[in-house]
């Protein structure tokens, strides 16, 4: 019967009376009789043994069916099978309750909602206990669109399961909501896989990615794996890559060709080597995030107009990298005006300080008085004073304990006048222990007498040399003391083999604190 009565194409309304379309206008129609209601499922009134083609002929009516889309099972939500009015209707429900907790709907237009306002409510439940305000569903409102069951609950399940804590999901979402439409297995998996295959260490994979979420949604032969090649290529050490991500895991998001690169290459101009680069990448690569255009190459220009020379600049970029991303004009002209009116140095003094220890520019003021003012009381004008720090900046990083420990032992011990600290204040900057006591002890067991620039400023070997000596060698202009740069040997045409190496490895193995 139910088969003939498709075949004839019966009008709707006789069609309705066997499969209502809503409970609502079900009540207004006539009562189903007893007779079709028994055929309403054909398939459960067949014998076991009727004949398998005769149950597939009598069942056909379900495809057939397909042909009336109000009549189509729902596909996400099974309950009520709903037509386009109460799609429409639902729709209405749906964005009054958003409305009424303050989240705004216009973005769901496109969206499929739930067919009830229970559903939604699920969801939005579920993101208040994670801690999201309707401000920061209002940011990005799409997560309404993902199911908690499907989308939401495995999702966070693995961000606890990687190593971030439960506490922290709301914010990990409130950052990077984009999170819960991602499949586990599909996007999430292979991204912790490759921060693993960088070596990464397993515990700090939750830190790198609440520190950037963002991670999860590049590709891993895209951005990710182009930047660590160029890195790579350009001298970084491959097994520096894994605690490189874990302090600045942004370089991994950051393009080739219009960032990295363009950075690397301005600082190659300045005469900084690649190798020396490299070096500096591994324990400070955040200085890929400065950028080149608004930072870099301003602060490069301010170095320069306040009289460093071009010739230096790759020293004093070597030696304090982080003066590439400071607010350097501001800092440069306060600490100029403060050298020329406490310390008596003029600019052209202030730009020979800076070449020698670029670090200044970032010492407060304070610091910088308590090593001046231990030298001025112990008699040395203030004349001498801006000369000694011209020559020797580091005596204006030096804790005022130690200059006490030395200086007594230089007016004690050794009975020298001022004039040869003036003369050498690099005498504070080495260690009274481990070099100026023992040398100075054997000089008098020698019964030598020498300047202090002759018995310090050596190496060990060469100070045995001079002991050894049959005479003492005229005095001749020593190393150059330029904290991070090169050990330039003016006058002196003893260098052994180690000293002979290139300009690279000279500048690499006299770079501070790289």
């Amino acid at each position: 019967m139910i088969s003939s009565l498709f075949r004839a194409r019966k009008p709707i309304t006789q069609i309705a009376q066997i499969v209502p379309i809503n409970p609502q206008v079900s009540q207004k129609l006539t009562p189903i009789p007893p007779s079709i209601q028994s055929h309403q499922n054909p398939c459960a009134q067949l014998p076991h043994s009727q004949n398998p083609s005769r149950v597939l002929q009598n069942c056909s009516f379900s495809t057939q069916s397909s042909k009336f889309p109000e009549y189509e099972m729902p596909s996400v939500t099974w309950g009520v099978v709903q037509g386009r009015k109460e799609k429409l209707v639902s729709r209405v429900i749906i964005c009054d309750y958003l409305k009424s907790l303050g989240i705004i709907p216009d973005e769901l237009e496109n969206l499929e909602l739930p067919s009830t306002v229970d559903v939604m409510r699920e969801r939005v439940e579920f993101l208040q206990k994670l801690g999201l305000s309707s401000d920061d569903i209002n940011e990005y409102p799409l997560m309404l669109g993902c199911s908690v069951r499907k989308n939401m609950i495995p999702v966070l399940a693995y961000l606890e399961k990687i190593g971030i804590p439960r506490s922290k999901l709301g914010e990990f979402v409130k950052n990077y909501p984009q999170v819960l439409h991602a499949s586990v297995v599909v996007e999430l998996v292979p991204v912790v896989k490759f921060l693993r295959g960088l070596d990464v260490e397993k515990q700090d994979i939750g830190y790198v990615l609440q520190k950037y979420p963002e991670l999860l949604g590049y590709k891993l032969e895209g951005t990710m794996s182009t930047s660590v090649a160029y890195l790579v290529s350009i001298g970084v050490n491959p097994r520096d890559i894994g605690p490189m991500v874990t302090q600045y895991p942004y370089f991994l998001g950051m393009r080739v060709g219009t960032v990295i690169k363009p950075f690397v290459d301005f600082l190659v101009s300045l005469g900084l080597p690649k190798k020396i680069l490299a070096r500096m990448l591994e324990k400070r690569v955040y200085l890929l995030g400065y950028d080149l255009e608004e930072t870099v190459k301003p602060n490069v220009d301010c170095l320069i107009s306040f009289g460093i020379r071009r010739e230096v600049l790759a020293s004093v970029v070597a030696q304090y990298p982080q003066i590439l991303g400071q607010p350097l004009k501001a800092k440069m002209s306060s600490q100029q005006y403060f050298f020329s009116l406490k310390l008596k140095i003029d600019p052209e003094g202030f730009a020979r300080v800076i070449e020698k220890m670029p670090q200044i520019v970032s010492l407060h003021q304070h610091v910088i008085m308590k090593p001046v003012e231990f030298l001025l009381g112990r008699g040395i004008p203030s004349e001498d004073v801006a000369k000694m720090i011209v020559k020797c900046p580091q005596l204006i990083a030096l804790r005022v304990e130690l200059m006490k420990n030395s200086f007594y032992f230089f007016k004690s011990e050794m009975g020298r006048p001022l004039k040869e600290l003036v003369e050498f204040p690099e005498y504070f900057t080495y260690s009274l222990e481990s070099r100026i006591k023992p040398r100075y002890q054997r000089l008098q067991s020698k019964e030598i007498r020498c300047s202090l620039k002759w018995f310090l400023n050596c190496s060990d070997q060469r100070f045995e040399e001079r002991l050894q000596g049959e005479y003492i060698e005229t005095e001749t202009p020593g190393p150059l003391f330029c904290m991070g740069g090169k050990l330039e040997l003016p006058g002196n045409e003893m260098v052994s083999d180690e000293e002979d190496e290139s300009d690279d490895e000279v500048l690499y193995r006299r770079t501070v604190s790289l």
